[in-house]
Formats: structure tokens, C-alpha cells, sequence
């Protein structure tokens, strides 16, 4: 079957083919979020991206195989419930936006800043760091060079808007800033987004709704 991102809590995993990656994306409660397995197709090099909850469905995720590291999108604490427990049992390196790694109470091992390159096998996965639903969130842009860029959002970006903001309109103005120029105006309309809830989307789906965003506020 093609791929939806289409995923429920306590159902199967969806799983995105590229040439030299494979991206498996879970649901887990009880917030219904998001965690995407990446896995190098030329090495078996694994990374997982938020170590949401539920670790035991994640580390049948992951398999015998292990994993090389996982990344954190931001501190919220529905995105990393998980991650004690994932370590503990892979040895993963753990990784997170610089401004955000004090608020995540497992110990960080790399910091990311913009700009950054986070590998998975051979495979290089470019940090961009959004301000505004938290001050270290970071996204991940995997730049497929047989395809359409692959971009995880964390919180930042959802369909039909960026994340909250919780009423703070200058946290509100940098997101959208933040989310307008390190993703929209860098990325293609096809890059597929994969939010850190909920369903998947491309860039030029939202594209169109980026002012709309700014005159409604959130």
C-alpha cells in the first residue's frame, strides 16, 4: 500500500519509501503524538525522532537492530516521555536544539544549532531552528537527492497553521517568521511534512494560507 501518514494510537506503523531512506511513522498516547523511525537503506544506521511515550512500542519499532541516536524536536514533555527508557535500551546518543536541551530532563549529547547536519548512515539531515512554540524547537530537512525534500516539524508546523503559541502574539509573529523563512522560502511546495501530530502535508499545500495565518493570529 502507498503511503497516507495516516496513524492511530495502537495501530501499525506507516512506512515512506525513498531510494535511500525509509521513514516509519508511529502514533502514541496518550497525546496522540508522532515518532518517525529513519533508517539508512545502505547501512541499517536507524534514528528515531521524538521518543514520544509508549517506549515499548517504540522499541518494537525499532527492532533488533537498534538505534544510532534520536532527536528531540523541542521540550514539550508529550515528545520525549519515552526517551529515559529508549536510551536506556539502545545506547542511543540523544539530540536537541541547543535552547531547548535544559528543559529535556535526559541528558543531551549533541546540541544542534542552525545549520547543523544530523547523520543517519549515509544519509544527512539538515537542522533548522524555529523560535516561537518553544525557543530551541528544531526541525529536520532531509534533502532527497532522487526526490522531494522530507521536512519534520516537531510542533512548528501543522496542517492549516504553525503550532501554538499560547497567546503570545510576539511568540506567534517569530514562529511564523522563523517557520516563512527557514522552510517556505528555502523549501519546495513538494516537500512532505511530517508534523509532530497528526496527519502529514506538502509545502504547497499550506503555502497559499501563509498570510492568512498572519491576519487571524495563530
Amino acid at each position: 500500500m502507498a503511503y497516507s501518514g495516516v496513524v492511530k494510537v495502537g495501530g501499525p506503523a506507516d512506512v515512506h519509501e525513498s531510494a535511500d531512506l525509509m521513514i516509519s511513522k508511529v502514533a502514541v498516547g496518550p497525546m496522540d503524538n508522532n515518532a518517525y523511525l529513519l533508517r539508512c537503506r545502505a547501512t541499517g544506521e536507524q534514528l528515531l525522532i521524538d521518543a514520544a511515550a509508549e517506549p515499548d512500542t517504540l522499541l518494537r519499532l525499532v527492532g533488533e537492530d537498534g538505534i544510532a541516536s534520536v532527536v528531540t524536536t523541542h521540550r514539550h514533555g508529550d515528545h520525549w516521555q519515552a526517551l529515559a527508557e529508549v536510551v536506556r535500551a539502545t545506547s542511543a546518543r540523544t539530540h536537541a536544539g541547543r535552547y531547548d536541551a535544559e528543559g529535556i530532563p535526559v541528558p543531551t549529547d549533541v546540541s544542534l544549532e542552525d545549520g547543523d547536519t544530523v547523520r543517519v548512515g549515509r544519509v544527512e539531515l539538515t537542522v533548522r531552528h524555529l523560535v516561537g512554540h518553544t525557543p530551541g524547537s528544531v526541525a529536520l530537512v532531509y534533502d532527497d537527492p532522487h526526490g522531494h525534500p522530507h521536512l519534520f516539524t516537531g510542533d512548528c508546523l501543522f496542517p492549516g497553521g504553525v503550532g501554538n503559541t499560547f497567546g503570545d502574539a510576539e511568540a506567534f509573529a517569530r514562529l511564523l517568521h522563523d517557520v516563512r523563512t527557514q522552510l517556505f522560502d528555502r523549501l519546495p511546495d513538494e516537500t512532505w511534512v511530517y508534523p509532530g501530530h497528526g496527519a502529514d502535508t506538502a509545502l504547497g499545500n499550506e503555502r497559499p494560507h501563509l498570510a492568512e495565518w498572519g491576519e487571524r493570529g495563530w
